[in-house]
């Protein structure tokens, strides 16, 4: 396109300004180009360019003559209602006494027929002028055109502002929105009052912010301006999907257009108009045959030549007519236009009032009006900020680009079944509230049964509690949502990741929010916890019992068969190991982690010497018994017997002072085990210290078991060794189970093994060794007796 755009400015060139000198210093132009327009001459001329007709017609070549000109077709009515505002425009600043006094302003229309080539054509006239000779080669006094109202066209506008922007003349086009065009390196002339699809783009966002929708569809044209962005103005006002045909796909479309304003008096001048005689006006005759199907030469036929169009007579009525030329109802590329006329007005105005010695050109030097360089006004046009009678501001950033406002038009149904606009709000970006978007929802018309605004998302938002997992070759916004893990939250939504909570919290159920962890430790109040209380308490209770019956019935012979002093110990020695077992319940405290290992191993380490002692005595008396062993009991006295259980007690207790000395059991928060909780223990500090503690007890146990299984077959009066057997192979049992089952249980089920291994040995010692005794004394009384005791003994031999 570039290379034919060359070619075709080369060869324009070449024909406008290749001059032959008739006079010496006089150049005359060689050629015109045959194109429509209208004309009105003035001190000051400005040129416009617009979409007059739809289609270029191009005659054949036959390369042996001059080609005929090419020729527009289609009229457009809405296009020549632009191109009249202009023409309005101009005429009411004529009549303006407070801008550019005794200024009057001329006007050079062209008819771009919607074709790169006749656009620039038009361009090129209007730049070179149409004065047929030109004698004044040191190119004084004001330029063929001060300023170009156009073009249209984003394509056209981006040609013809690569050339006239090397002579800095200004262009402000009404409807040319490629954001290319706001390149001031390439484009330093360019302004326009339309937003640029730059800031069409961001009003489109915020609108789909708005409602949420992530997930939208795009339809461009394949051109410079479609490959931008998307125009939505192009199509929310096209009358042609206003059908009822369109209505079931297309109602209730959100749309944005071209800000919408009102001119007072335009109605009433587009009604006055009449043709003219003027070859420079064509435009204005092609309008009138065109709205009236007449024509202005007789005997013309139409173009398929069945029948005789009636002859215009200029006087025909055009309020009698209805068209889109008449109708000023949305008044929006035509408000475009009237606004960049009082632009180039208003610049030229502002440089008019520099006062000299305060301008803002080399030497603080004022524009010359006699002597007008295009780039002048350029600098006041980048300046220019003024209000329409509508109520809009009109300015140019530092790009040329107008302040951004849209209406925001919502498609409603009408009563014969088609659709008609309704504007519902406005896209602002200079509003100085801040509230870019204004939106009347109560307005909006939404094609769905639950007149609800609709849902346009690829993936539902993933609510607090979940994060965000993105799909394989989809766009950001298609997402699946993951529950957060375990200890993980999310308090968002549409979170991309989930937080871990801090080490004392956890996650609650819906994953959204960090809580404190359940504390966990064996308490009084837990079931488990009342019924090994409770099963303490009854070892106690009849630990308690025993002493009674044997306090009572202390002088009776299975009282006193063995060393009833040494029954009363080891009743009180199970006794505080019953009781020992309460250190481990409730929240642990520095004081019962320490005393409650403490407890347990002197006061079993208690229980056990006692019960080897008696072991040992019952050998001893056996042996006594017979002649080589007389003299065996004088080392089993009662002073020795408690002598040796204080000893074996005393070792234990070196072996906990050295424990608590060294590394010292102590309260711990543990969530190792179960990471939801804490698990609220004690740390037994040393390893070592806690295994001599437990190794120490299973060696006076190993030692009393194996003295009782050889003296398991000693005569009935000495059968006590039968019981301490059984005892201690309970006692083994249930501690060598005890390691496996401790180190396997979590949390406060450990603490439980240790104190049910407790508890179960305890009441396996309690009852193997003491209720054979309590079932005789209770129960047959006639067997407590010595006489009983000496007959059974007979009766055996």
């Amino acid at each position: 396109m570039w290379i034919s755009l060359n070619i075709f400015l080369y060869l324009s060139l070449n024909c406008i300004f290749a001059a032959s000198v008739v006079n010496p210093g006089t150049c005359q132009l060689q050629g015109h180009f045959k194109l429509n327009g209208m004309y009105q001459d003035g001190d000051f001329i400005l040129g416009g360019l617009f979409e007059v007709h739809f289609f270029t017609l191009f005659p054949k070549l036959s390369f042996k003559s001059e080609p005929e000109p090419p020729y527009c077709e289609k009229f457009d009515m809405e296009s020549f209602q632009q191109a009249q505002t202009m023409v309005f425009a101009i005429d009411e600043i004529n009549k303006n006494p407070n801008l550019l006094p005794n200024i009057t302003l001329g006007y050079h229309l062209y008819d771009n027929c919607v074709m790169l080539g006749m656009a620039f054509r038009a361009a090129i006239s209007l730049a070179s002028g149409t004065e047929e000779y030109f004698s004044n080669l040191n190119c004084t006094g004001p330029p063929p055109v001060i300023g170009v109202v156009g073009d249209p066209g984003s394509t056209p506008s981006i040609a013809i502002s690569s050339v006239l922007g090397l002579f800095r003349v200004p262009i402000v086009s009404h409807y040319a929105t490629c954001s290319c065009l706001s390149d001031r390196k390439k484009y330093p002339s360019f302004f326009r009052t339309i937003p640029s699809d730059a800031f069409q783009v961001r009003a489109m966002v915020r609108i789909l912010s708005h409602f949420g929708w992530t997930w939208v569809g795009l339809i461009y044209s394949d051109d410079d301006y479609g490959r931008q962005w998307i125009a939505s103005e192009a199509w929310a006002t096209s009358p042609v999907f206003h059908t009822p045909r369109y209505l079931p796909f297309l109602g209730g479309t959100l749309g944005i257009a071209i800000r919408r304003g009102e001119i007072l008096g335009l109605q009433e001048f587009l009604l006055h108009i009449h043709a003219s005689n003027n070859p420079k006006d064509n435009m204005l005759k092609i309008f009138w045959e065109n709205m009236f199907r007449c024509s202005f030469e007789t005997r013309s036929k139409d173009t398929i030549g069945e029948q005789e169009k009636s002859i215009c007579t200029g006087h025909e009525d055009l309020s009698t007519t209805k068209t889109p030329y008449t109708d000023v109802s949305g008044l929006r590329a035509s408000y475009n236009v009237y606004k960049a006329v009082y632009a180039l007005a208003h610049a030229l105005h502002d440089l008019m009032e520099c006062e000299e010695g305060r301008g803002p050109f080399d030497g603080n030097s004022c524009g010359n009006i006699t002597n007008l360089k295009p780039w002048q006004l350029v600098h006041y046009l980048q300046k220019v900020n003024f209000k329409t009678g509508f109520g809009d501001h009109v300015s140019f950033d530092e790009n040329g680009d107008a302040l951004a406002i849209y209406d925001v038009l919502n498609w409603h149904p009408s009563s014969d079944g088609s659709i008609r606009l309704h504007t519902v709000g406005v896209v602002n970006e200079g509003a100085g509230t801040g509230k870019v978007l204004s939106l009347d929802e109560s307005a909006l018309y939404w094609n769905f049964q639950t007149k609800n605004p609709p849902r346009s998302v690829c993936s539902a938002s993933c609510p607090p509690g979940t994060r965000q997992a993105m799909r394989k070759g989809l766009p950001i916004c298609c997402f699946d949502c993951l529950p957060c893990g375990d200890g993980e939250i999310s308090n968002a939504t549409d979170s991309t990741e989930c937080v871990t909570c801090p080490d004392e919290f956890w996650s609650n159920f819906d994953k959204n929010q960090c809580v404190p962890k359940e504390v966990e430790f064996l308490s009084y109040e837990d079931p488990l916890g009342i019924s090994l209380t409770t099963a303490s308490l009854l070892g106690t209770c009849f630990c308690a019992l025993v002493m009674i019956i044997f306090a009572l019935h202390l002088n009776t012979p299975i009282v006193r068969a063995n060393n009833s002093e040494l029954s009363f110990l080891l009743l009180l020695s199970l006794k505080l190991c019953f009781l020992c077992v309460l250190l481990f319940i409730g929240q642990p405290q520095l004081w019962t982690c320490q005393l409650r290992h403490v407890v347990f191993g002197i006061s079993f380490v208690l229980c056990i010497s006692s019960i080897l002692v008696k072991t040992m005595v019952v050998i001893a008396v056996f042996k006594s018994s017979r002649p080589e062993g007389k003299g065996t009991m004088k080392w089993f006295g009662a002073a020795q017997q408690r002598c040796t259980v204080l000893v074996l007690t005393a070792l234990q207790v070196v072996i906990c002072a050295v424990w608590l000395s060294n590394a010292s059991p102590t309260p711990i928060k543990n969530n190792q085990y179960i990471r939801s909780k804490i698990v609220y223990e004690c740390a037994i500090g040393s390893v070592a210290g806690f295994s001599l503690l437990l190794g120490y007890i299973g060696l006076l146990a190993a030692i009393s078991f194996l003295l009782a299984f050889l003296a398991r077959n000693l005569p009935d009066n000495f059968n006590e060794a039968k019981f301490i057997t059984f005892s201690m192979l309970i006692f083994c049992a249930v501690w060598i189970a005890f390691v496996p089952a401790y180190v396997s249980s979590p949390g406060k089920y450990a603490v439980a093994v240790e104190i049910f291994a407790i508890l179960a040995s305890s009441f396996g010692l309690l009852v193997a060794i003491f209720a054979p005794k309590c079932y005789i004394i209770l129960l047959h009384p006639e067997r407590n007796t010595k006489k009983a005791i000496i007959r059974r003994e007979t009766k055996k031999r």
